[in-house]
């Protein structure tokens, strides 16, 4: 993993610098501009998009002149999102999972819901692109849902800008004119989640996968045909997502063997992070490596941080991370029926390092060239 080169982190820096943001580096070398919207399709990966040309004709032209980034690590809303929101990578934002445990308890964080008492403010300090833009006098418009709105994930990951509250297809399309409308220039950040949660109920192999995205496609070309003649339109998206059979769904809260010597099973399906109880780490990473050798990629903490994972990993984030990785490999998910009972029945899965789920899409639109 190489960050600070084409990853979803270089996002908003590149972005703030291309509406004349001093002091922020245009990594990925966007064009200047005096508007700027970013639509985050929440689980639309590289390789679904390239496999799905003819349910999605508007953003099939659009990859032809477009091109992949990395998404980070792990590869889940809550990681992504703050990637996006700050400009840096996870080891620095401190949203390194899905669900962590906070140091020092054996108290679990569900960083996508929060529903420990945190305060996020404190668990990510560093100012967000959003506040970075309204000092530097960029309108700068956070465009989702109504129930994101006060969320501590939103908090966390997007403080500093106007949020503007919008619940279906033609409210974004709108917020997003309002935003652009507001000032001279703009920052207008847009995100839409329902790919992501019919790909996790029905599968990215589904007709329901298919048909949603139609319904994204028409979105983005909406979004497209209402930007001002001054302003660019970029769709990225967060992760991708895999299909994982029934079969290749390994329960490892129930095995004695997994379980001998873990404080705290946290992450996800298909990324956990293992805690282990003083003194056991040796023997949980081997646990797990045997168990899994041809399966997952199952580093000790210090191999992950040194291996990138995560960029550099400021002092107080290296203790959320596991003591034990377990990256999924193919289509393998390891599951906890009975503490994730909702997660470990879905079908589309996301959070390792394969292509699949960490390629995700840069593409582009000009106002001008509508």
């Amino acid at each position: 993993m190489t960050y600070g080169h084409s990853t979803l982190a270089d996002v908003a820096p590149s972005v703030l610098a291309s509406l004349g943001v001093e002091g922020e580096p245009n990594i990925l070398g966007l064009e200047p501009t005096r508007h700027a919207w970013v639509l985050l399709i929440d689980g639309l990966g590289w390789d679904l998009l390239r496999d799905h040309p003819d349910d999605a004709p508007f953003l099939g032209e659009l990859v032809d002149s477009g091109r992949s980034l990395t998404a980070g690590f792990p590869t889940t809303t809550a990681t992504s999102l703050t990637s996006l929101g700050t400009g840096r990578p996870p080891g620095h934002h401190g949203i390194v999972g899905y669900q962590v445990a906070i140091p020092g308890t054996d108290q679990i964080l569900n960083q996508l819901l929060w529903e420990a008492d945190v305060d996020p403010r404190r668990w990510q300090p560093h100012r967000t692109a959003f506040q970075r833009a309204e000092a530097a006098g960029v309108h700068a418009s956070y465009v989702a849902a109504s129930a994101f709105r006060d969320s501590d994930l939103t908090q966390a990951s997007a403080r500093g800008g106007h949020y503007r509250p919008a619940d279906g297809f033609t409210e974004l399309v709108i917020a997003a004119r309002e935003s652009a409308r507001a000032a001279d220039r703009s920052y207008t950040f847009v995100y839409h989640s329902h790919l992501d949660a019919v790909g996790h109920l029905f599968g990215v192999d589904s007709q329901h996968w298919r048909t949603e995205l139609a319904f994204v496609d028409r979105l983005v070309e909406r979004l497209a045909h209402s930007l001002p003649r001054d302003g660019v339109l970029y769709v990225v998206a967060d992760h991708g997502m895999v299909d994982v059979p029934g079969e290749l769904k390994f329960d490892v809260e129930s095995d004695r063997d997994l379980a001998a010597g873990v404080r705290v099973l946290a992450g996800e399906a298909r990324m956990r992070h293992v805690y282990a109880h003083p003194g056991a780490t040796d023997d949980v990473l081997a646990a797990w490596r045997e168990r899994f050798a041809d399966r997952a990629l199952v580093l000790g903490r210090e191999e992950a941080i040194a291996a990138g994972w995560f960029g550099p990993v400021e002092s107080q984030v290296r203790p959320r991370i596991g003591d034990v990785l377990a990256v999924a490999l193919g289509e393998t998910a390891f599951v906890a029926p009975l503490a994730e009972p909702t997660m470990s029945s879905l079908v589309g899965m996301h959070g390792s390092l394969t292509t699949a789920e960490s390629r995700v899409p840069l593409l582009r639109v000009r106002g001008d060239a509508r």
